[in-house]
């Protein structure tokens, strides 16, 4: 234990060093100094202090030859920091500033990878997902040639999916609900939220690998509807209900819900035959 103490001592002096050196250099007049600083900072990964000079640089570096190098150090840093939200706003300030700038391209892909990166789970608002996805949209109009074009490609792929898993939620909700109304208006029903919910994410994205969940929401959905229904629209939603547990049975000839969907036809029969 006695050998704990002098290294302990040892650590804190060196941090105390650590933070007047970076002190000194952030109070520093000497702006060529506390951009090397910066630099160097920002390559040995200490992220937030190349941030916190380069916050104070940029509007200095202004009209010299380093301007670009370092709004575009800024965005990085802010990147590296994982405080996406104001690498994307910085990365955008770069691209705007110097659209045929030497990191241009790199500049724009990563606004779409900031955004990307902020993209909260399936379940919570998608905001900032439809605004990633019109970001590598914008990216890949751009430089359509781009060194970064697939990597910008999957992570479309990936916040589709994120949005299509948003909607299968969205669906299976209004069908839990049930024939729970307090959360309509307007005479709505939450099986026929469930039927629209699922037909237009089907309609929206047509190759998406959950079509076939949004197909068992919307038959089951219209069969309950028809369960539920008052006397004069019973035959006609059952016959539609029967319709599109077939249509789903030629589309799914081997899904694990045909037994389910051959179920609802002979219950729909009982009722479109009398």
């Amino acid at each position: 234990m006695k050998s704990t103490f002098p290294a302990i001592i040892v650590s804190a002096l060196l941090l105390t060093g650590c933070a007047n050196e970076f002190n000194q250099v952030y109070k520093t007049s000497d702006y060529a100094y506390k951009y090397e600083y910066a630099k160097e900072s920002f390559l040995k990964g200490k992220y937030t202090r190349a941030t916190t000079l380069l916050q104070d640089l940029v509007t200095l570096q202004k009209g010299t030859d380093n301007a670009q190098e370092s709004l575009y150090m800024l965005a990085m840093a802010q990147y590296m920091s994982r405080d996406y939200e104001s690498a994307a706003a910085t990365f955008k300030k770069y691209f705007a500033s110097y659209p045929k700038g030497v990191y241009a391209e790199k500049a724009e892909f990563y606004v779409g990878q900031s955004l990307y990166m902020s993209t909260p789970e399936p379940r919570l608002d998608q905001t900032q997902t439809v605004a990633a996805i019109a970001a590598f949209q914008d990216f890949l109009d751009l430089f359509p040639d781009a060194e970064d074009k697939e990597r910008a490609q999957k992570r479309l792929f990936e916040l589709q999916d994120k949005l299509v898993q948003k909607e299968l939620y969205s669906a299976q909700l209004y069908y839990d609900l049930g024939q729970y109304f307090g959360n309509c208006s307007d005479g709505g029903n939450n099986y026929e939220a469930c039927i629209i919910t699922a037909q237009n994410a089907i309609k929206d994205y047509p190759y998406t690998a959950l079509r076939e969940k949004f197909a068992v929401l919307v038959m089951k959905s219209k069969y309950e509807l028809a369960q539920q229904s008052v006397e004069e629209k019973k035959l006609e939603r059952f016959q539609d209900a029967e319709d599109e547990c077939y249509g789903f049975i030629n589309e799914y000839p081997d899904s694990k819900s045909k037994s389910l969907a051959e179920k609802y036809i002979n219950k729909c029969k009982q009722v479109t035959k009398d």
